[in-house]
């Protein structure tokens, strides 16, 4: 009788252990991903143990999550911690998961360089898409020691970036972004942009600048060179630029319908009625079509222009004072019969 009662101790025994093995088993082996889509999890500067478990938990299944919170909290993970945008997928175990998470494996992204107006408005931009705040990035821009790091100043800063889609990593620093665009910005001008720019007699500066105002002055890529090719027979002729969005760039005031004769007066040596030549530096980040526009410019006699009556975006242009006062009335009458002030 004590031999069979053993034998079953025994066997309950093996399967009690067999249920926990196969119990452990499953969570470990189950997957963390709760769906059939890659999610992402973001740890920052800020993130302990804990925090890491918290963004987890909504990402992952709960068997799955259960095994992984056992191995992270049972490891020297906490001491650790790899900041980084971090991949969930399909399959995943909590082991593969702990491993990308512990050896900082993190998932690069597409970052947008946009055409922005000012670097306050790129660093709040930045700031939404990297680890790094918006503030950190603002005060890189605005600093001067920062900017001549990397060969410019704070007026001149915005010529470094070229607008583009770049792979980069969410936790890069302001100085691993900032070397990163100074090596974009030698890469996009080497070679044929950059003997342009020279037979031009123009820095990849000033080319920029040049751009930045056809930007504003329209969206039409096609009538870019035209518009450069007037600007630069401007400069050619020590004509000032006279160019208005120069003067919403002085006020700091882009929505700006029409440009008044008092707007004109504004002392700033963005205001190209006032100043001849170009201005300190860009009004914005020059597009790749503004910088090849400059580059590729029309050849023409034109001196002046002014947006077309019919508010297409275009211009009229004209090589003669009194030619481009009948363009200037027509489009003056235009804005007044629609009440644009």
């Amino acid at each position: 009788m004590k031999k069979f009662n053993s034998s079953v101790y025994l066997y309950v025994a093996i399967a009690g252990l067999l249920i926990i093995a196969g119990l452990v088993g499953f969570h470990l082996l189950a997957p963390v991903s709760k769906g059939e889509e890659t999610v992402y999890v973001y740890i920052d500067d800020d993130d302990t143990m804990d925090s890491v478990l918290v963004k987890l938990k909504p990402l992952t299944a709960s068997a799955g999550m259960t095994a992984l919170s056992t191995i992270i909290r049972h490891s020297d993970y906490g001491e650790h911690i790899r900041t980084g945008k971090y991949a969930i997928q399909p399959g995943d175990g909590p082991f593969t998961l702990f491993r990308r998470l512990k050896n900082g494996q993190q998932t690069s992204f597409n970052l947008v360089i946009p055409e922005a107006r000012t670097m306050e408005r790129l660093a709040a931009i930045l700031g939404q898409k990297l680890m790094i705040d918006s503030a950190t990035i603002a005060d890189a821009l605005l600093s001067e020691e920062k900017c001549r790091q990397y060969g410019y100043d704070t007026t001149t800063i915005a010529a470094m970036f070229v607008p583009n889609t770049y792979d980069v990593y969410w936790n890069m620093s302001v100085d691993k972004l900032l070397e990163r665009m100074q090596k974009e910005n030698e890469h996009f001008w080497q070679g044929e942009r950059d003997a342009k720019a020279a037979k031009m007699q123009l820095t990849p500066i000033e080319v920029c600048t040049l751009a930045s105002i056809i930007d504003e002055e329209t969206s039409n890529n096609n009538e870019k060179p035209m518009i450069a090719g007037m600007y630069l027979n401007r400069l050619k002729a020590n004509m000032p630029l006279q160019a208005d969005p120069t003067i919403k760039f002085a006020l700091k005031q882009f929505d700006l319908k029409r440009i008044w004769q008092k707007l004109l007066r504004i002392d700033s040596p963005y205001n190209t009625y006032m100043n001849e030549g170009l201005p300190p530096g860009p009004i914005k980040i020059a597009s790749i079509k503004g910088i090849d526009a400059v580059l590729n410019a029309a050849s023409h006699d034109y001196l002046y222009m002014c947006a077309k009556e019919d508010f297409s975006g275009t211009h009229n242009f004209a090589t003669t004072y009194q030619e481009h006062l009948k363009n200037a009335a027509r489009y003056t009458k235009a804005l007044n019969e629609r009440g644009i002030k």
